[in-house]
């Protein structure tokens, strides 16, 4: 009689695995990370379809007479890195425009600019650029810089944070900006002692030149999206929340000719304009909100502009622009009555705030909304959370507010941000450390165009806080320093979160999405300051290799 429950127990193990469904690939022999705390590392990967069907280590019972084998020769996984911030068709357009951000000094801006207009003999307008004017020295440019070489090309480059742009005389004739023209509220027109404008436009002024540049045709943006597309599958990206380049709606409208065209194999969370929070009420209630794919119901508003063009909103002034606190880029009252409206329609808010007022404030209008509209699972996010109050961390717990920031911006940042603020508000910068320790939710991206659109270089400036002049070697204010672990999830699961996905993505388990990336070096290993080295190798998305480094 004792025989028969041991024949069982002998055969129920072999008949399991035959029953086992099998696999379309199989990754074996490599270093996985999975971001799941109840299987944190395992050595193979096996697919079905666009899901994960196995992660463990004996991937055999799971091995069909059809089953593709990759042997990854113990390189690194981990699940596929996304971008909280980008403005991806801009980004796009940027790849194949004037390169700015690598101009050193004035005359390397002025020879960039001089050797595209000669590439390009034309009269097309020059756009993108993303120079800096702080690593020369901190001059402004001028369009007398440039007037003399840039022919009948209208100029209008901007900084690479975006919030400030300059335009040569033909871009200043084309728009009827005179000595006489005024600046928009939330934007500032920089004239020289005779009150003529040099060509610097600051944030909402922008808007006078933006105006009246030619919308780029439906091709154009199709290549925006090729280009960029190829660029995150090169580096690892296997989904963008995309906060917009031009308005939103108009990114959204080519990720969906895309979609409907079988072109996009990169997912995307498209955020609109928040002062349009009605019509996308009105689009969602109409065609929902997207698939795993291409999704939408997200809402990008401004508090404030940017350190670096000195328009970030803060309580006190610029050390080196006393007269300043800043800019509020919306009116304030709007910015609330949007926030609210938008909420009580169901729809995702996410709020660009780098100032320390800016986050109080958002941080207020967010308490605010919560008791207007009651609770529910809201996840209000701040974009940047760049300069926080001590007050402020906590703030981001209780309320629970995703803090969505960018940690290559504190390495480029940190070179200069000195001679901004003060050493009490650099203490607040860029603290990750902090708002992790206070139990915040992170994630992680670039906003490029402002930043690559590299999570490795996120990951080494998050873990190293290396400045990119090489002058603090052991970091930045090296206190919010984190760990590659931290830094890793900030990239994959708390990102998913971020966009309402954390069942289906930013972990390796059974059931969930097959997005992966392959990397050269296991992160957990190598030296902090060498994360920068590694490559990726494969990029992996709904199951199917978009990317293999050859």
């Amino acid at each position: 009689m004792r025989i028969i429950p041991f024949l069982l127990v002998s055969v129920l193990p072999f008949f399991s695995a035959a029953q086992n469904e099998k696999a379309d690939k199989i990754y074996f022999n490599a270093l996985i990370w999975t971001g799941d705390s109840q299987i944190p590392d395992a050595e193979a990967l096996a697919i079905k379809g666009n899901k994960i069907l196995y992660v463990g280590n004996d991937y055999r019972p799971y091995k069909g007479e059809q089953t593709e084998l990759i042997d990854l020769k113990r390189k690194f996984v981990v699940p596929g890195f996304m971008d909280n911030h980008t403005h991806f068709l801009s980004g796009g357009y940027n790849l194949s425009s004037v390169d700015l951000r690598k101009a050193q000094t004035k005359q390397e801006f002025i020879d960039a600019l001089k050797n595209f207009c000669k590439q390009h003999p034309d009269s097309r307008w020059i756009l993108g650029g993303d120079w800096d004017h702080e690593v020369w020295g901190g001059e402004l440019p001028e369009k007398s810089w440039v007037d003399s070489i840039t022919g009948d090309h209208p100029v209008f480059v901007n900084r690479y944070d975006g919030h400030m742009a300059f335009a040569n005389t033909k871009a200043l004739q084309l728009a009827g900006i005179t000595n006489t023209t005024q600046a928009p509220p939330g934007g500032e027109i920089i004239k020289d002692k005779k009150g003529e404008p040099t060509g610097m436009f600051k944030d909402e002024a922008m808007a006078l030149i933006n105006n009246i540049i030619p919308d780029p045709t439906e091709k154009e943006f199709d290549e925006y999206f090729a280009a960029a597309q190829q660029y995150a599958f090169e580096n690892g990206v296997t989904q963008v929340h995309d906060m917009g380049s031009y308005g939103g709606w108009t990114d959204l409208a080519t990720y969906r000719r895309n979609y409907a065209q079988k072109k996009q194999k990169l997912r995307i969370y498209s955020f609109v304009a928040l002062w349009s929070w009605e019509k996308l009420d009105s689009f969602c209630k109409k065609n929902g909100k997207g698939d795993d794919m291409l999704r939408w119901g997200g809402l990008k508003g401004f508090v404030d502009g940017s350190l670096g063009s000195t328009t970030a909103w803060f309580y006190k002034p610029y050390l080196d622009a006393p007269a300043s606190t800043g800019l509020m880029v919306t009116d304030t009252t709007l910015l609330r009555k949007w926030v609210i409206s938008a909420d009580s329609a169901g729809l995702q808010v996410a709020v660009h705030a780098i100032g320390d007022r800016a986050n109080d404030f958002i941080l207020d209008v967010y308490g605010n909304a919560e008791k207007v509209n009651q609770e529910r699972d809201r996840r209000f996010r701040v974009e940047h959370a760049q300069h926080l109050t001590p007050f402020a961390i906590p703030k981001f717990t209780q309320l629970k507010v995703i803090a969505s920031v960018q940690p290559y911006h504190a390495i480029d940042d940190g070179r200069w941000a000195y001679k901004r603020l003060d050493d009490a508000r650099l203490k607040g910068t860029y603290a990750f450390k902090s708002l992790l320790d206070a139990g915040a939710m992170v994630t992680f991206g670039s906003d490029w165009t402002v930043a690559p659109m590299k999570p490795i270089e996120g990951i080494y400036a998050a873990v190293t806080r290396r400045t990119l002049d090489g002058k603090n070697p052991n970091g930045w204010y090296p206190e919010q320093k984190i760990t590659v672990e931290q830094a890793l999830k900030c990239y994959t699961r708390n990102n998913a979160y971020a966009g309402f996905q954390e069942d289906k993505l930013g972990i390796l388990k059974k059931g969930t999405l097959a997005d992966f990336v392959v990397l050269s070096d296991d992160l957990f290993t190598i030296a902090p300051e060498k994360i920068n080295d590694v490559k990726v190798l494969r990029t992996v998305i709904d199951g199917k290799e978009v990317f293999i480094r050859k």
